[in-house]
């Protein structure tokens, strides 16, 4: 999977989570997770509200996926999978 796709994982398991945990999760810079946030929500994948001092982010889970490869999927799909294969493998 791409860092677009493990960041959009882990904002969606945790839509308050902060960029720079999910930089340690996926294993890049903060900064390049600011710029896939940036993508993600130029490609209307996902939104982000402040509250307050925080950012909420909320997943368009109809929107398609942007690789030509899955463009016929929807982001619905790869969270789905995602969460399949966490209650088989028993995480």
């Amino acid at each position: 999977m791409t860092n677009h796709s493990h960041v959009l994982i882990c904002l969606a398991a945790d839509p308050e989570v902060r960029l720079r945990e999910v930089a340690d999760r996926v294993g890049i810079t903060e900064r390049a997770v600011q710029k896939i946030v940036a993508d993600l929500e130029k490609a209307g994948v996902l939104t982000r509200e402040k509250h307050g001092r925080r950012n909420h982010y909320r997943i368009q889970p109809e929107q398609p996926l942007r690789h030509p490869v899955e463009a016929h999927r929807r982001v619905r799909d790869l969270l789905e999978m995602v969460a399949r294969g966490r209650r088989t493998s028993g995480d």
